[in-house]
């Protein structure tokens, strides 16, 4: 069974930074696509930030030039740097990866806060 292992949320201030990363238990490459999205109270959980298995990337528009996905194969991780953090960014962010097979994963998530 495949895990995703999040951590790196907290409390941040407005234009502050946060880096999320994702722990997988199986290969990068055994994954279609793996990224990150995000769910606000009462809202759906969207799309923030995705990575195919052969390296094109997508962003939300909310969030393109303020974070950069980035993945390391060798320890089996997907990175999230935020940067400009405003308060519509506070959300749990949920690590989610779609397998070559078609099984959806998903991590426990992790609580990001931006206010003062």
């Amino acid at each position: 069974q495949v895990q995703l292992v999040e951590s790196g949320g907290g409390w941040v201030q407005p234009g502050g930074s946060l880096n999320l990363t994702c722990v997988a238990s199986s290969s990068m490459f055994s994954f279609d696509t793996i990224g990150w999205y995000r769910q606000a109270p009462g809202q759906s959980r969207d799309m923030v930030a995705t990575r195919r298995r052969w390296g094109s990337t997508q962003y939300a528009d909310a969030v393109k030039g303020r974070f950069t996905l980035s993945r390391d194969n060798a320890k089996n991780t997907v990175n999230l740097l935020m940067n400009s953090l405003k308060p519509e960014d506070t959300a749990v962010y949920y690590c989610g990866a779609l397998g070559v097979s078609r099984d959806e994963y998903w991590g426990q998530g992790t609580q990001v806060t931006v206010s003062s």
